[in-house]
């Protein structure tokens, strides 16, 4: 009776991993250096990717905090979905 719970409990967590592949994730990187093809940041293993910014009317520079959004965990598509931290109050801050 043990053995097909077991078999019952790994079916379920073989299921359960292969729907958590097939869902956006997003985390946070850092933009190393930018070129004209885009911001090469660190994907989630630490390799360098470049990246576009869906961001619109916004001005990114090297050593930025960003998040990064990888849809349906396909690193083809990934790219810049936010900016850690907020900019609009940082810039307040810096004119007083």
């Amino acid at each position: 009776m043990n053995n097909i719970a077991d078999e019952i409990l790994k079916t379920i967590k073989y299921a359960i991993d292969r729907k958590a592949v097939n869902c956006d994730i997003t985390y946070e990187s850092i933009i190393k250096e930018i070129t004209p093809k885009g911001y090469v940041v660190l994907d989630r293993a630490g390799s360098e990717r470049t990246v576009q910014c869906c961001i619109p009317n916004i001005e990114l520079r090297p050593t930025q905090r960003v998040y990064i959004k990888e849809p349906m965990s396909n690193l083809n598509k990934l790219h810049i979905c936010g900016v850690v931290g907020n900019t609009s109050n940082n810039k307040s801050r810096r004119r007083r």
